[in-house]
């Protein structure tokens, strides 16, 4: 997964064992809270872009609050493939961002338990994100919303000043965009995580139970139904000629001064990239303050909403030798670092101010909402994605619904869809049985 996107998977690590941690989390944390806080730890993360710039000062700090401590960051480009590999070996390190190819269900083979979702969900957000049978087994470092990217001089260029309110009126603007002479949607195909962003949409309609329902639906690429509108609008960009000419081509890195500087007018990403897009533009010559955060164009009651979530959430390894350090590290980085400011995140600790990009965000008419976990049918959709092969938090079944759209793999939208909904109901069937 890269060092990408989230600006918080880095360290995500450290809200968790954050809670577990220290006191202020609670005092029926689960996990071991004996020894003393000394010794090495090595914190594994995506973020091989701060590894030998940023996080060093992190550690410095809290190397100088508790003396005799020495914190090691092990960036890993491959993030979600060889960690998975490591987790597998037995060896992976003391604190880091739990794969997305670990299901609920095997959280705590590989994982220390904080505490129950009960009594870390007084102080932190995001709790039950990760959480098994009411015992959180990773906290994230920060949060992100969910919604679009843009270049606001291009589209203004374009006719366009406030938010399309739905998909047609966005792809009429992604129109108006092209004629400017800029590309109006990037998908980063190649790079595929991006893609996976369209599945950080749920909260668009205004469901507050629609994790629960979501595993218990058997069709969800239907005419109103959340996969359906989410992944209609990608494949509707594509098919209408508004992205790059050559998804086998893009590049993640370099589409940061792309829209940074307008060449490139839209992007669906998460708030993270908010600020990774502002320092690409700064750092191109051109003007951070064109980079904007829109909502996703579709409106429940004549209303947008857009949910906001932990990134990847970090964990304290079940294998470590050190885990006091490694939990006081976390309980450092997450409540005292700054990090999630410094980032424009989300705070994770509750009653903390919303960072300035996310209150001009707010400005739009947007508003900003927590999706509960599943609980009943906790753990089911891992299972029917998984019997499925249908990659909903990735970006395989996604890259190949582009190149339907573009007319390189056969089909169109409603034959695909089809599929789909064929073999997500099979193993839906079979897992909710």
């Amino acid at each position: 997964m890269i060092n990408r996107r989230r600006f918080l998977m880095t360290i995500a690590g450290a809200t968790l064992l954050v809670s577990g941690c220290t006191g202020g989390a609670g005092d029926d944390d689960g996990g071991d809270k004996g020894g003393d806080i000394t010794g090495s730890i090595s914190v594994l993360t995506n973020r091989t872009d701060l590894v030998d710039s940023t996080l060093p000062a992190y550690a410095k700090k809290f190397e100088a609050k508790y003396p005799g401590t020495k914190v090691t960051f092990e960036g890993v480009t491959n993030y979600e493939g060889d960690v998975t590999t490591q987790l597998s070996g037995g060896d992976y390190g003391d604190v880091l961002l739990i794969p997305n190819t670990v299901t609920v269900d095997q959280l705590s083979q590989f994982f220390e338990p904080l505490g129950s979702v009960d009594s870390l969900k007084a102080k932190f957000r995001f709790t039950d994100e990760k959480a098994y049978d009411g015992q959180v087994y990773g906290l994230s470092v920060g949060g992100v919303a969910s919604g679009v990217v843009i270049n606001k001089r291009i589209w203004a260029q374009a006719g366009v000043t406030t938010p399309p309110k739905t998909p047609e009126e966005f792809l009429a603007g992604l129109a108006l965009v092209k004629k400017t002479g800029a590309v109006p949607f990037y998908t980063n195909y190649k790079d595929g995580w991006p893609l996976s962003v369209f599945n950080s949409e749920r909260s668009i309609l205004d469901d507050a139970a629609i994790n629960e329902k979501f595993p218990a639906d058997p069709a969800p690429w239907q005419p109103g139904k959340i996969q359906y509108i989410t992944d209609g609008l990608l494949y509707d960009i594509v098919h209408a000629g508004l992205s790059e000419k050559d998804p086998l081509t893009t590049n993640w890195e370099g589409s940061k001064p792309m829209i940074g500087t307008g060449k490139v007018a839209t992007m669906l990403l998460g708030s993270w990239a908010i600020p990774q897009m502002k320092e690409a533009a700064k750092s191109a010559g051109a003007n951070p303050d064109d980079i904007a955060f829109w909502p996703f164009p579709y409106q429940t009651g004549g209303k947008f909403y857009s949910s906001i979530q932990g990134d990847y959430k970090a964990a304290v390894a079940k294998t470590s030798k050190n885990k006091a350090t490694a939990r006081a590290f976390l309980d450092f980085f997450v409540t005292e670092s700054g990090f999630a400011a410094d980032q424009q995140a989300v705070p994770p600790v509750i009653g903390q101010p919303l960072p300035t990009a996310l209150q001009e965000f707010q400005g739009t008419g947007v508003e900003l909402i927590e999706l509960p976990a599943a609980t009943t049918n906790a753990g089911k959709e891992d299972l029917i994605v998984k019997d499925s092969e249908i990659d909903l938090g990735g970006n395989i079944y996604r890259q190949k619904l582009v190149d339907v759209a573009r007319g390189a793999a056969k089909g169109d939208k409603d034959s695909y869809f089809a599929e789909l909904n064929k073999r997500w109901g099979a193993s839906q069937a079979r897992v909710m049985k």
